[in-house]
């Protein structure tokens, strides 16, 4: 008898999830797509950081990838990301007494090219720029470098996900 229900409560759950058979976001819907494409993102930037293209674009996948239901294509995504990192800079904000830097910002952008293959009303081009301050005497290398890319990058990536989504 017990084993008749659990199979009852499995057939009813799958109805309920194959009925809805929308790929969803938090807050909100992708529609009839099914599929993401995010090409790599080239650092283009004057100033190279090496492992930034890698952690940006394995950062957007992973946020698209834990956050819908889209499946992870490598070409011929129903939606697609593409772009370029256009900005890595490093720039004191504020000054000692003897006019050395007390304060310096790291700021990041990256130009990003949105495509829905489905509705090409939803496509659009955009720069996003987030920065991080940091104490002057600390070199942005190791774990500064990583506690800055940590902050920026989250924020950049969660601002493009809510443009993405704001055309959804």
């Amino acid at each position: 008898m017990r084993k008749l229900i659990h199979q009852f409560l499995f057939f009813i759950t799958s109805l309920v999830l194959i009925s809805c058979g929308a790929y969803s976001f938090t807050g909100g819907n992708t529609g009839d797509a099914k599929t993401i494409q995010v090409d790599f993102f080239p650092n283009q930037a004057p100033v190279v950081e090496p492992t930034l293209s890698q952690r940006f674009t394995q950062d957007l996948q992973d946020l698209f990838t834990r956050q819908t239901n889209l499946t992870l294509v490598t070409a011929g995504g129903d939606l697609h990301f593409e772009g370029e990192i256009i900005g890595y800079r490093i720039t004191p904000m504020s000054a000692t007494a003897n006019q050395t830097a007390a304060q310096n910002r790291l700021t990041i952008t990256i130009n990003v090219r949105f495509t829905n293959r489905l509705n090409e009303k939803d496509d659009f081009e955009k720069q996003f720029s987030f920065y991080e301050d940091f104490p002057a005497d600390q070199l942005p290398q190791g774990s500064v470098l990583e506690g800055l890319l940590d902050v920026i990058l989250e924020r950049i990536i969660q601002d493009i996900f809510n443009a993405s989504v704001a055309k959804w």
